[in-house]
């Protein structure tokens, strides 16, 4: 007998589609590298913003510019952070209810509006308000776009795909930190316009990548399940149909491969807790711990570089800046060159190492700070090592959160994660380590924050090696049922002939299982 999930309308009538399997099924093309390149580069803004606006800190303390008080310039960082958390909520919500595409083209407007009114501050309080303006932006647009991309690239190549984009983070802070050396040198540009020439540069960006953003379709996994299955058919067969125009013949979807699903209403506030803190809890404690362990050490340590070569090594200024440019090329290769083997290796494997790998390389780089052994070169060199590999470990926990979430709530669950992980190691790392750095006096301080560092990465390792999920080539309904399928039981869905890689589309949902039958599953 089929099971009619809850939410589900059932005055709706069914409807059948292949279009998640199609969409699988597609290669490599240039409709993929559009998504990779235009919703992606919300990645590259991020890491622009958050560069530009660590360098230009001394700048807006300047009489001769804002003239802000080292208090209000750390009020700003947090307002920023806090605007990316608002925009994560409210826009995740919007982006489950209205579309991926409505809300990543929305976020990126609600960014470049807030970004280029703070290049026209001339007080704290305008300041403030439009840096929350622009993190909102930038909030919302993680979590739609985490969302879209899962949804439009091929299983086989999402996991690369996945930490590519997310690893441009740091293409951003590399243009950021380069862009500063000429913005914020006083032989080329007075100390207000520098500053203000700096926070146009990511919204220059934006803008120019606006039209490209409009052309990507709305997202047909999103279509089909939420009662558009006509749009959703369109959109494929426009795919197709330009993959097969430049010579790649696609091989036909069987009609016994397909999905059955039934319009439902949006999910509520009541469901998404149901869900994510009764039904699917290991999932939620596994996203929970990658995502604010990840933020921890990034945090902790991105934003303390400049105070630990300044106190302790004695670079200051402008130098950071070319202290930063290598941190960032290793961070950049991090996902680029290992990601290819979280789609062979596997997803538990390659994150539970990284994670673990990271943590105890960051504690040996903390003890031989702490004895003395290293100085600002070779602190850099092993910040780099260290990082090459973090990066990989980070850039992999967005896309967890993603792939372990039906669609109907994914966007939500990412937005949720992503603030906690904001709120956690967004606030607390920075405050911790800039108290343990002090006056720069105890390096002993500081390696107690590396230790906090190593012990919650590998903590995390342990968690993905135990309870993460085996996604690598698995499609998104594979992973996690969609809410809106309406399935049948085993015994149905073998005399239905629906068979293979599609069994976890036929069985019970996660909502339906007691949570033993779940996990076997």
């Amino acid at each position: 007998m089929a099971t009619v999930p809850v939410g589900i309308d059932q005055g709706a009538k069914p409807v059948r589609s292949t279009v998640p399997q199609r969409m699988d099924r597609l290669p490599w093309s240039g409709f993929h590298w559009k998504v990779v390149v235009a919703p992606g580069i919300t990645w590259v803004l991020d890491g622009i913003e958050i560069t530009v606006a660590g360098s230009i800190a001394d700048r807006i303390r300047d009489e001769q510019s804002l003239g802000f008080s080292a208090s209000q310039v750390g009020l700003t960082a947090s307002v920023y952070l806090l605007g990316e958390v608002v925009g994560a909520l409210v826009f995740g919500r919007m982006a489950d209810r209205l579309g991926r595409r409505k809300l990543f083209i929305v976020a990126l407007g609600v960014y470049l509006i807030g970004n280029a009114l703070t290049a026209l501050s001339m007080n704290f309080a305008f300041f403030a308000v439009t840096r929350f303006i622009a993190g909102t932006g930038i909030g919302g647009e993680y979590a739609a776009l985490n969302s879209a991309i899962d949804e439009l690239v091929p299983s086989r190549h999402r996991g690369h795909a996945d930490l590519a984009i997310n690893g441009t983070y740091w293409l951003g802070a590399m243009i950021g930190a380069a862009a500063n050396l000429a913005f914020l040198n006083p032989d080329l540009f007075s100390i207000d316009l520098g500053r203000r020439l700096g926070l146009l540069l990511g919204p220059a960006i934006g803008l120019a990548i606006w039209g490209l953003r409009r052309n990507i379709p709305e997202s047909p996994r999103w279509l089909l399940t939420h009662g558009r299955p006509e749009e959703a058919e369109r959109v494929v067969t426009a795919i197709e149909h330009d993959v097969e125009k430049h010579g790649t013949r696609l091989a036909p979807v069987p009609d016994e491969a397909a999905m059955e699903f039934r319009r439902r209403k949006p999910v509520s506030y009541r469901e998404l807790a149901r869900v994510l803190f009764r039904d699917d809890r290991r999932r939620s404690f596994l996203g929970f711990v990658l995502m604010v362990t990840q933020s921890f050490l990034y945090n902790a340590i991105f934003f303390t570089y400049a105070p630990i070569l300044a106190e302790f090594y004695g670079i200051g200024g402008g130098a950071v800046a070319y202290f930063i440019l290598p941190f960032a090329v290793g961070n950049l290769l991090g996902p680029l060159i290992p990601g290819r083997f979280f789609d062979t290796v596997g997803r538990r494997v390659m994150i539970g190492g990284t994670y673990c790998v990271s943590g105890v390389l960051l504690f040996v780089t903390g003890w031989l700070f702490a004895e003395g052994l290293l100085n600002a070169v070779t602190q850099t060199v092993l910040w780099c090592v260290i990082f090459f590999i973090a990066s990989a470990a980070a850039s992999s926990a967005y896309p967890t959160v993603s792939e372990i979430f039906p669609v109907e709530m994914r966007a939500q669950a990412i937005s949720f994660f992503f603030a906690m992980s904001m709120l956690f190691g967004g606030v607390v790392a920075p405050w911790l380590f800039a108290t343990l750095i002090g006056d720069g006096e105890n390096p002993w301080r500081v390696f107690v924050g590396y230790t906090v560092g190593t012990v919650l990465m590998v903590a995390g390792g342990v968690t993905a090696l135990v309870w993460d999920v085996n996604a690598e080539r698995r499609s998104l309904e594979n992973i996690a049922v969609p809410l809106s399928a309406v399935t049948a039981t085993a015994g149905e869905a073998s005399a239905g002939g629906l068979t293979g890689g599609l069994t976890a589309h036929v069985r019970r949902t996660p909502r339906d299982l007691t949570r033993d039958e779940y996990h076997r599953s």
